[in-house]
């Protein structure tokens, strides 16, 4: 009996039996209004049936129809039918016996079938609907876990990937016994909380976003001397907007590591970050070798996951990298309004 009673799934046929009462009450007071309230019981009455009935048939009888048991399948098909007509027609004079039904009219069983088969039509539309809306929104709610999945996946890349760099930079200072090493692994030790504590959720402000780029070029310069050229400058109109996390930072990395690394003369970073009326433009230009202008630019992982991550968080962006002779730029611009809401 458990398997064949669910009250969960008993709630829809509950509500779909609630529609067919109305929807025939209607139909029987708009012909005969002057006994609305018999009409009220007679159709409540009927309802309780049909409702048991139907729940019977979807949920227990309508599995069980294959070819293979045919025998099975067409003594329960002559079950239905005889629940649809004759024993509707007992439960109708059931409920004339118990003052709750009101006749007003000679039916037969021909009648009552007609009446089954009105609400099984009603029933099974109702049910198509509400499973293919289950059905979406299934579909819709393992589409959303699977991006969550891949772009925790993508963070968990960019993190080591953006520690793995610096843990670099220290390896240097650490081979040439520089002074600076002490107050590089302090900074390290700075940016690992960060990443710690700050970077588990989905948001964090840009001005945490803007003091762990300020931090990781602190970082950067010490491995360099006064020939490296950096500015970095932004105009923000409120510094307290949501970012994800280190969203930003697979450009920085990618101006330092590919760019000012492999550059022998006049090195340089330009980074600029303007936010206004919810649209973001960050552009991150660097010195490189001597390449060809507009040749194919190649992709890091780092800028890879970047545009990745972009396509699960936002509708609206645009990625646009350049080569130039000895520059490379990198725009990024978002409207931060276009994020994805899960």
């Amino acid at each position: 009996m458990k398997a064949l009673f669910n009250l969960k799934r008993f709630k829809l046929y509950a509500w779909s039996g609630l529609a067919f009462s109305v929807l025939t009450f209607l139909l029987d007071a708009g012909r005969d209004p002057k006994h609305m309230a018999e009409w009220f019981l007679n159709s409540g009455w009927m309802g309780i049936y049909v409702t048991l009935l139907n729940y019977i048939f979807f949920e227990y009888t309508l599995p069980r129809l294959r070819w293979k048991n045919f025998i099975q399948a067409t003594l329960l098909v002559l079950a239905h039918l005889f629940l649809y007509s004759h024993n509707c027609l007992l439960w109708r004079t059931l409920g004339i016996n118990l003052h709750i039904y009101t006749p007003y009219e000679r039916r037969d069983d021909g009648d009552q079938m007609g009446y089954s088969m009105a609400s099984l039509i009603v029933f099974a539309i109702i049910r198509h609907f509400y499973l293919h809306n289950k059905l979406k929104q299934s579909a819709q709610q393992l589409r959303i876990e699977k991006q969550a999945a891949e772009l925790n996946y993508l963070k968990s890349q960019t993190n080591p990937h953006f520690l793995f760099n610096t843990l670099n930079n220290i390896y240097s200072l650490a081979r040439d016994k520089s002074d600076q090493t002490p107050e590089t692994i302090l900074r390290l030790s700075k940016i690992l909380r960060y990443m710690l504590y700050e970077t588990s959720g989905p948001y964090i402000a840009i001005e945490q976003e803007l003091k762990i780029i300020s931090d990781y070029i602190s970082l950067e310069k010490l491995r360099y001397d006064d020939s490296l050229r950096i500015s970095f400058n932004y105009d923000v109109e409120d510094m307290k907007q949501s970012l994800p996390p280190l969203l930003l930072m697979p450009l920085v990395e990618n101006a330092f590591k590919h760019g000012v690394s492999e550059t022998r003369n006049q090195p340089f970073v330009d980074i600029h970050l303007s936010i206004a009326s919810r649209q973001l433009s960050f552009r991150v230009r660097n010195s490189t070798e001597e390449s060809e202008a507009g040749g194919m630019v190649k992709e890091n992982i780092g800028l890879s996951n970047l545009r990745r991550q972009l396509e699960l968080l936002y509708t609206d962006y645009q990625v646009s990298l350049e080569q130039r002779t000895f520059e490379f730029s990198a725009t990024l611009k978002i409207n931060l309004a276009s994020h994805v809401k899960n």
